[in-house]
């Protein structure tokens, strides 16, 4: 078996990438010391999260990977990787990248779009044998900083060179240069189209085939897609302690019972099986969300961590896992271990994201009692410093509080000295109230906050998350679609991308809230559960629903 060498160095999720090249028939070395990489034949360097995080602990290796680079050894960089080629980043203009390509990277202008860009978009090239890149494939993308396109700049300086749109920008998606492939875009995580590009680096077809001329971008085959997210409420069965997906009307989990009460929790399957089956069918994500985390330490919940890694051998897509990433005291109760390190241990496991819910209320009411003022010991802003805001994503749970008007805000909670973000709304209260605002609960909608769903968003997205996750409360698991109110109103709120939750019960659900105007108030990307669950809908169907009307959505290639 052919090996290939991966460079650890403490950054980003490598148990993906791991898993990648072994489906694809390799094994896999891991170097941790400067001095390994001597031996090194093929080199891959990946990396998620802040520029200066992983610059800092790469300065050591800059002079041995170069050294790789310069004997003309194949080498291959992975987002943070590839942007590890350039001078530097405005990220943190004082850290000096490798330099083998001059130029600075630069953030997302978001004025009018969501940042970080988190999706899949092209990589669009006018080389028809460009590492195996196709026109029609989609490939997954999660960065806020990016290097400008200009037409002939690199080429001028042998590179070839590929390229993405996200709203009016065209940035570099992927370079190639005699022995040096590096794209922005994750392989590991784009499906069939990002093993194949794997496999053609692997397999030394893609620099045997890339020409001796460079060539620039070709015409653009479109952006960003519409992204469609399949959530797997988990939790452990209660016979076997296996962790199983459930989903119930609203929040109740439990099987109707003839005298009345609540029976077994329902059990709607083995949630690698239908991580699998979602992935198959297109999902462009795949959620896993631990109902009961907040009542298991997590640090002992080691059959989560299990199906994390099942996962994430068979579902090419990105995972999230949610559910208990707090500080937590250890199973001897001997100390106080934080949040980072629990979250450590499931990107280590193969999660790429991580969700925070009811720790995300309380650091906010912090954060205001503070004035507004970070304090760098939340969970998000450590979580963050480290994988990248890309990294965190916060789940919201709100619900609605209807008020006779703008001015009675706050009194049917005793709270008429704070003033929430009411908005009018079209779905009268109990008492044909014609403004409500937004709570935000915690614990899974069973305790009450005084934060509104506004603050919090403006709290989090301040403390560095760089996705929300707006679930809704008064809408979880009826079918009657999205609470596009809420959607619009928060996506009015934070510049960081916002998925839809909560509802969904047809194709209509999900072009409804990608539809709404002004464009700017639609979601990023919608989540179904319920709807994929009980096999009223499949993703691809969904998926060729938003397309009949116009919607560009990723089409599932054929598996490597």
């Amino acid at each position: 078996m052919s090996k290939v060498y991966l460079l650890d160095y403490d950054a980003g999720n490598w148990q993906s990438l791991v898993n990648a090249i072994e489906k694809l028939g390799y094994s896999i070395e891991k170097i941790k010391n400067p001095d390994d990489i001597a031996k090194a034949d093929k080199l891959i360097l990946p990396g998620v999260g802040h520029f200066k995080h992983c610059l800092g602990k790469l300065e050591e290796f800059m002079p041995a990977v170069l050294k790789h680079i310069e004997a003309g050894k194949p080498f291959m960089g992975i987002c943070v990787g590839m942007q590890a080629l350039f001078a530097g980043s405005s990220e943190d203009p004082s850290q000096l990248g490798f330099g083998l390509i001059p130029g600075k990277l630069e953030r997302f202008d978001d004025a009018r779009k969501s940042v970080p860009h988190i999706g899949w978009n092209s990589a669009n090239t006018s080389s028809k044998s460009f590492y195996d890149l196709r026109p029609e494939s989609k490939y997954y993308y999660v960065h806020a900083y990016k290097y400008p396109y200009t037409p002939g700049e690199l080429e001028g300086q042998g590179w070839t060179v590929a390229t993405g749109v996200y709203g009016e920008e065209t940035f570099v998606g992927a370079v190639a240069r005699g022995n040096v492939v590096a794209t922005q875009f994750h392989p590991e995580k784009s499906g069939a189209a990002g093993l194949r590009v794997l496999r053609s680096f692997l397999s030394g077809e893609g620099q045997k085939t890339l020409g001796q001329t460079a060539r620039g971008a070709g015409a653009p085959t479109g952006g960003l897609t519409r992204r469609i997210i399949a959530c797997l409420d988990v939790q452990a069965d209660e016979a076997q302690g296996k962790p199983i997906v459930t989903k119930g009307k609203g929040y109740d989990i439990r099987e109707e019972s003839g005298d009345g009460g609540g029976g077994n929790i329902r059990n709607l399957g083995d949630p690698v099986e239908l991580a699998q089956r979602y992935y198959e069918q297109g999902a462009d994500e795949v959620t896993f969300l631990n109902i009961k985390g907040f009542r298991v330490n997590p640090l002992g919940d080691q059959p989560m961590v299990e199906m994390i890694k099942r996962a994430a051998r068979r579902v090419f897509v990105p995972l999230t896992i949610g559910g208990g990433i707090r500080d937590s005291t250890a199973t001897d109760g001997s100390s106080v271990v934080p949040a980072l390190t629990i979250a450590d241990k499931y990107f280590e496991a193969g999660a790429d994201k991580v969700s925070i819910g009811s720790d995300a209320v309380d650091a906010a009411l912090e954060y205001y009692a503070n004035g507004r003022r970070l304090s760098g010991r939340t969970a998000i802003e450590q979580i963050s410093a480290k994988y990248g805001c890309q990294a965190v994503v916060i789940s919201l749970d709100p619900k609605r509080v209807y008020v006779a008007s703008p001015d009675s805000d706050g009194a049917e909670t005793g709270t008429t000295e704070h003033k929430h973000h009411t908005i009018r709304t079209k779905h009268a209260g109990p008492a044909g109230e014609q403004h409500c605002w937004f709570m935000c609960t915690k614990r899974g909608g069973s305790e009450d906050s005084t934060v509104d769903v506004v603050e919090l968003a403006r709290a989090v997205e301040a403390m560095g998350a760089g996705e929300l996750l707006l679930n809704c409360i008064d809408r979880d698991g009826r079918g009657g679609g999205f609470d596009l109110e809420l959607v619009a109103q928060v996506k009015a709120a934070v510049r960081i991308p916002v998925i839809a939750s909560s509802g969904a019960g047809c194709p209509a659900h999900f072009a409804d809230v990608f539809e709404l105007e002004p464009a700017a108030a639609a979601a990023d990307a919608a989540l179904g559960a319920g709807i994929f669950h009980r096999g009223e809908y499949t993703v691809g169907q969904v998926k060729e629903y938003l397309a009949a009307r116009g919607h560009e959505v990723r089409v599932v290639e054929e598996d490597v």
